[in-house]
């Protein structure tokens, strides 16, 4: 793979143009709109809508996109700052060639020069659990409360389903144990 000729280009969510949202839209329609419907920029999926964007380009071909929204969270009685990360999503035709290491390194540094993320955050299904452990996320092992995708309402899952945590400007260590609440909809 000829990684030489990607072009990253990272930017926030209220400067994304139409150029932009089209090419983000046709991105995550392929993969879902059979399932989940149309895309939306400010609702994707009922999930949170991201405050900063990380996008890699071959030409003008969109191969990835990953993005975070800033947000306080708590876990037990402590405040914590996150990057709520989401929406990582490579092409098919481009997944297993490097570009999702690419894309998460790029995640890394753009949230390290973010001001108020400690940690990165996200939820994500057991089988792509090795893909962010590669890239320097860590499980945890928390219940979480949020607000419901679909409905709105507070939701509570049991500690077990992958919680992947970055540590951005603190240390893992530094985690406090205890009931993680979004305050929100999750990424």
């Amino acid at each position: 793979m000829d990684h030489e000729r990607l072009d990253v280009e990272i930017i926030d969510h209220d400067f994304l143009t139409r150029t932009h949202l089209g090419r983000l839209q046709e991105l995550f329609d392929g993969e879902y709109r059979h399932t989940h419907g149309r895309w939306s920029p400010h609702r994707p999926y009922g999930y949170s809508p991201a405050d900063v964007h990380v996008l890699i380009y071959r030409g003008e071909e969109l191969l990835g996109h990953a993005g975070f929204q800033r947000r306080g969270i708590t876990v037990g009685h402590h405040r914590i700052r996150v990057g709520g990360t989401g929406g990582v999503l490579i092409t098919e035709a481009e997944r297993g060639t490097g570009i999702g290491r690419i894309l998460l390194h790029h995640i890394r540094q753009t949230m390290r020069e973010a001001p108020q993320v400690e940690y990165g955050y996200l939820g994500c299904g057991e089988s792509v659990v090795p893909f962010y452990e590669a890239a320097g996320w860590h499980r945890i092992a928390a219940a979480e409360r949020s607000l419901s995708r679909a409905t709105g309402r507070p939701r509570y899952v049991a500690a077990g389903a992958p919680i992947m945590i970055l540590p951005v400007s603190r240390s893992l260590d530094q985690w406090p144990r205890g009931v993680v609440d979004l305050h929100g909809t999750p990424w």
